[in-house]
């Protein structure tokens, strides 16, 4: 678009920046794609590449949640209620590894 055009309508430039935000995360999410074909074809131990591949997801679903989502621009109760589901989540996650660790006396 030009110049002229955005400033007759502020609301073209508002679009403008959120499109471009939008193509910023398609390219990102698409880059984050190949490097997680790219570490498959790695021959990592099966931890370390679960380890990998989540954390590679973790951020994917971070960028959708935040922009495609809008949860970036979100009230911080809402944040907080979505960070607190995330800690319950992960430790619903962990706890029968650790509770294994502990009856195991692996440590």
């Amino acid at each position: 678009m030009s110049s002229e055009h955005t400033e007759d309508h502020p609301h073209a430039a508002h679009v403008d920046r959120h499109v471009r935000a939008y193509i910023t995360v398609f390219v990102v999410l698409m880059v984050l794609t190949l490097v997680t074909v790219w570490v498959s074809s790695l021959r990592l131990g099966i931890r370390l590449a679960v380890t990998v591949a989540l954390g590679i997801a973790t951020v994917k679903a971070s960028l959708v949640a935040g922009v495609f989502m809008h949860l970036s621009t979100e009230k911080k109760l809402i944040v907080l209620g979505l960070a607190l589901t995330l800690v319950f989540f992960l430790f619903c996650l962990l706890m029968p590894g650790v509770s294994d660790m502990l009856n195991n006396r692996l440590w």
